[in-house]
């Protein structure tokens, strides 16, 4: 996992279609010094994606300074819901930005109060304090700690454990990754807190028990009790499939929480703000956490998060001791309040749910041609996957997915470099802008790619 790709120059076939323009070679070779410069000043780990470098980005394209043009399925890692740089997040940016107010701490602005109040507004009764943050990370961090101290509190010292999830991802800092248990990603965490627990994800793929009683039993192996949990954070659909949990499971652990004064936290980062077809993806659950983590596609552009949480959770800490220096900034703020509002009066959600069902159709195709190597196939909305799998076998295959996507670019359609536990799926995210029309021309494309990948690799 984390293969980079070439950036060597290569000759493609020129595309020239409504939604793709391919004219140069790929990477550009007057791009290359570019790339080269930011390996030598950058660490290993910012490589791995495609090799373009952008020029400018607008809705559903992006585009390199050569006159290529990519039709764009990854949202910038799911940020760009209302589409790129629309003229509303652009005018709310420098309408702020020229309003003289830059940053402002945690002082009072009237910007901040109208975005809290918008997200108060936004979610479920009883969830209607906000607190703004910067990343995605930062507020399932804050999360953690909301519900940890919440449990010491209501059942002492004892009562600290963090339940997440087997395969899950909720950020890069130190806390949520431990909460997240992706595969591989703790042979460096050398103090993991015993009071963390991953549980199994029912996905009814990787993990075929889809019942409830997996996680209570993985539980009670780690010498826990319902007492001694504190909190439960799942991401609302995990995003290495798309993958969510049953119902049933859902609303049993709902119940769970409940009774044993648990706080419940679903992660919308990446699934918020209309990408499944709802405006929050829990409500295909038919259930309320009380905790909200969100951030990428609240600004669909600029660094924003938000914790959205019941009062009496989010009132635990005294004046000043649950801050943040750029708590709401207000140019991010600006960008957040246009994104949302054009989310809505756009319909955005509404074309999600419209979408997702060609979108699924499409990639259950593909899985019909190519089931041998083309094992979990999901899609809820405008988020999809395909998760690519060794001949025959059910063994996750990065090198086959990252084939997939390099053969995508090199014909204008545009993906981030594959995700999951083990880099398997190509995951699909275009702006919730997308027409069908867009949506089906990158259909067609990722279905062409696939079979050349696998002719390819026999």
């Amino acid at each position: 996992m984390g293969k980079e790709f070439s950036i060597t120059p290569v000759t493609v076939p020129k595309v020239d279609t409504k939604y793709r323009h391919i004219a140069t070679q790929l990477p550009h070779p007057d791009s290359v010094a570019t790339i080269e410069k930011l390996r030598k000043y950058e660490p290993i780990s910012m490589r791995g994606q495609p090799p373009i470098v952008w020029d400018r980005a607008e809705d559903i394209f992006v585009y390199d300074k050569y006159g290529n043009r990519w039709l764009d399925w990854s949202s910038g890692v799911l940020v760009t819901n209302a589409g790129h740089g629309p003229k509303e997040i652009r005018k709310a940016i420098i309408d702020q930005v020229n309003s003289g107010l830059l940053h402002n701490y945690v002082f009072p602005s009237e910007e901040r109060a109208e975005l809290a109040e918008l997200l108060a507004q936004l979610s479920p009764e009883g969830l209607n304090k906000i607190f703004l943050l910067t990343t995605g990370s930062e507020a399932t961090e804050c999360a953690i700690k909301l519900a940890r101290s919440w449990g010491i509190k209501q059942g002492g010292n004892k009562k600290i454990g963090i339940v997440g999830f087997e395969r899950g991802f909720h950020g890069r800092t130190l806390g949520s990754q431990q909460a997240g248990g992706m595969a591989g990603q703790k042979s460096w965490i050398v103090n993991e807190d015993p009071a963390i627990i991953n549980a199994p994800f029912p996905d009814g793929y990787w993990q075929t028990d889809t019942s409830f009683e997996s996680l209570l039993a993985c539980i009670e192996k780690r010498g826990m009790k319902p007492e001694n949990i504190a909190g439960v954070i799942m991401e609302s659909y995990q995003g290495v499939g798309p993958d969510f949990a049953p119902v049933e499971y859902a609303q049993k652990l709902r119940k769970w929480c409940t009774e044993n004064d648990i706080v419940l936290i679903f992660d919308e980062v990446q699934a918020g703000f209309g990408r499944t077809g709802k405006f929050w993806a829990f409500e295909h659950y038919g259930v309320n956490p009380d905790i909200i983590c969100c951030g990428k596609g609240i600004s669909s552009s600029l660094p924003l998060s938000a914790v959205i949480g019941r009062n009496d959770i989010m009132d635990q800490f005294g004046p000043g001791s649950m801050t943040s220096t750029h708590t709401g900034n207000p140019v991010c703020v600006a960008a957040a309040l246009a994104s949302l509002r054009k989310i809505k009066s756009e319909k955005l959600t509404e074309n999600a749910a419209k979408l997702g069902p060609i979108l699924l159709e499409g990639l259950q195709a593909i899985k019909k041609k190519h089931g041998n190597v083309v094992g979990h196939v999901t899609a809820t909305g405008l988020v999809g996957g395909l998760q690519i799998l060794k001949p025959g076998v059910k063994e996750p295959n990065h090198d086959l997915a990252h084939l997939i996507i390099e053969k995508c670019f090199h014909k204008g359609l545009l993906f981030f470099s594959p995700v999951g536990a083990w880099g398997q799926t190509v995951k699909i995210a275009p702006p919730l802008t997308i027409p069908e029309e867009a949506l089906r021309d990158g259909l067609s494309v990722l279905a062409e790619a696939v079979d050349e990948a696998v002719a390819a690799t026999k």
